[in-house]
């Protein structure tokens, strides 16, 4: 992985599996980091991993060989395994490259209500061992029931939700056939038919027989830059209903074959009612997939100032994620780049351009030298306006040897939004836990205690998960919104929830996928700041029908179903 061109990037050029490699690079020319300065933080996010119960170790596999795949790491979901109403969390794993007596596992951890959570890998159908890494999920068949699909270097695997924490692989009937060097995943419903579809992003062509030779310094072997493989195509699923998908990647238009995809997000960027979707590609250019209307897709990336970044040059993204961060009313985009190339902050002009503002932002100089991976718009601190967080590693464990500006191992950014297209580094004042440098890799988000604040699960390659719980954010008053589709999917993802509270208007989009190869939680929470409540809530569901409620209380866990309105509230206030 990497960004802009592998010789610039690494010092690292491509050869045949025995020939040596002897160009070392220059440090990198990029500026110092210069950091805001922040005031004293009034939210903590304070490491609860241990006494959560929650014991992770990703394994890479990496035995010495420096195989590509070891870089990536996996991802994790926070999602309602087993249909108590509270989001439990799945982290997934990779494995060794050729047996050693142990077996690395997917670990599903069920939420305990108390803060704790209860291993139950064991016997629950996702206890199968595979080189994942990504996840991604909803309800494909529309029965309640979150269903999970499983991305992985050898065969993405389909795992239906049989009630209870119980899961059954459904792949090989399910005629999803993937063996792709897959990635991330998004569910979308592209025909909104009301059956949700699957696109799932791959990366390079790469086996363990082909593995090319690649080294920093001529003499030990490096990871190579996704420079040295041929791209391959993403693929598309359309469901069929049944348990049944095809394969309509090359019909709709999504399959370039030259793609290196890492990222995913689905959002309606021109605003005409219809999922589009845009790509995060490494070395090559991102993809911005617009959508016909009619099963098809047009690439509009070029045109609408995404593709490349400012030189020209393709960089190196990883990670992706959509959200309105100055409440304009229009989605915008926030990408991880490789190092030396700063996240993007695309603001949607509302014209089909993206104009990328990070350059003149505190994001863009904060995030110059480090490599973002899971990235995603949140409100840590419910004040109304999203707020930006990135995990942060390198993939390269010996990298501060050709570039002492960069490291391997790298500390989080968290970003508040200040209003008015305004950011501050927040990050240096959450503590020594939430700065340790790790190797990050996924990234989600979900409210794992139900006291209205959004808390924080990172995984990092080749290490442990790490579980964060957000303390103070409630401070400000909050509405969560679960949304329940009838006619559309019953995940509702693709549907818009829109409210207006006494500070403004807000909007968000019921989504999967998103981050890096992760998935956070699909109920909405929207910041309300000091807001006792909201004036309204308007529903635009993906069937075409609209919902509008009035007079909701602040400080409410809701659920919305498609032509019945709140079937379900609890929290401070429902009571009242």
């Amino acid at each position: 992985m990497a960004g802009g061109d592998g010789r610039r990037r690494f010092g690292v050029k491509k050869f045949g599996m025995k020939k040596a490699l002897f160009s070392v690079a220059a440090a990198g020319t990029a500026a110092a980091v210069i950091a805001a300065n922040t005031p004293a933080a009034k939210v903590q996010f304070t490491d609860i991993t241990a006494a959560s119960g929650v014991k992770f170790t990703h394994n890479s596999g990496r035995a010495g060989k420096k195989f590509l795949p070891e870089t990536l790491g996996s991802g994790g979901a926070f999602f309602d395994a087993d249909g108590d109403g509270w989001p439990d969390a799945l982290l997934v794993n990779s494995k060794d490259w050729t047996p050693r007596g142990r077996k690395s596992l997917h670990a599903l951890y069920r939420n305990n209500k108390n803060g704790t959570f209860t291993n139950i890998t064991a016997g629950s159908g996702l206890d199968v061992e595979m080189y994942g890494i990504g996840v991604a999920v909803a309800d494909y068949d529309n029965d309640g029931k979150d269903d999970v699909y499983i991305t992985a270097l050898e065969g993405d695997r389909l795992f239906h939700n049989e009630g209870g924490g119980k899961f059954k692989d459904v792949t090989k009937t399910s005629g999803i056939n993937n063996a792709n060097f897959a990635t991330s995943a998004a569910w979308l419903d592209y025909d909104k038919d009301g059956k949700v579809d699957v696109f799932i992003a791959n990366y390079v062509q790469w086996t363990a027989k082909g593995d090319l030779w690649c080294s920093l310094d001529g003499a030990a072997k490096s990871y190579c830059t996704p420079e040295s493989y041929k791209g391959t195509q993403s693929k598309l699923y359309h469901n069929l209903g049944g348990g049944k998908f095809e394969d309509v990647s090359a019909k709709a238009g999504v399959g370039d074959s030259t793609s290196k995809s890492l990222g995913i997000t689905v959002f309606d960027y021109n605003g005409d009612g219809w999922p589009d979707m845009f790509v995060a590609n490494d070395t090559q250019p991102n993809k911005l997939y617009r959508n016909n209307k009619n099963g098809t897709f047009s690439d509009e990336g070029m045109s609408a100032g995404v593709a490349f970044g400012e030189d020209g040059v393709a960089r190196g993204a990883m990670g992706v994620d959509t959200g309105d961060y100055d409440r304009s009313g229009r989605p915008h985009l926030l990408v991880g780049n490789f190092s030396n190339q700063m996240i993007g902050l695309y603001h949607n002009e509302g014209t089909g351009l993206f104009v990328d503002e990070a350059p003149t932002s505190t994001i863009g100089r904060a995030s110059l030298l480090t490599l973002a991976f899971g990235v995603f718009f949140y409100d840590y601190d419910l004040d109304g306006y999203l707020d930006v967080f990135a995990a942060n590693g390198h993939i390269e464990e010996e990298i501060g040897r050709v570039q002492p500006k960069v490291s391997y191992k790298e500390p989080p950014l968290l970003f508040r939004n200040l209003g008015k297209r305004k950011f501050e580094n927040t990050g240096p004042g959450m503590g020594a836990e939430f700065n340790r440098p790790i190797v990050a890799r996924g990234a989600a988000y979900a409210d794992i205690d139900r006291d209205g604040d959004l808390d924080l699960l990172m995984t990092s390659n080749h290490g442990p998960a790490y579980l964060f719980r957000n303390d103070g954010g409630n401070k400000n008053k909050f509405l969560c919104v679960k949304a329940l589709g009838t006619k559309s999917n019953r995940s509702a993802i693709g549907a818009v929830i829109r409210i207006e509270s006494a500070s403004g208007k807000q909007w968000s989009s019921v989504r999967s996928g998103s981050s890096f190869a992760s998935q956070s939680d699909l109920a909405i929470t929207f910041g309300l700041g000091n807001d006792p409540g909201v004036k309204s809530l308007e529903v635009e569901w993906p069937s075409g029908a609209k919902q509008k409620l009035t007079d909701i209380a602040a400080n409410q866990f809701i659920t919305v179903e498609e032509g019945k309105g709140i079937v379900a509230k609890s929290g401070p206030a429902a009571a009242k």
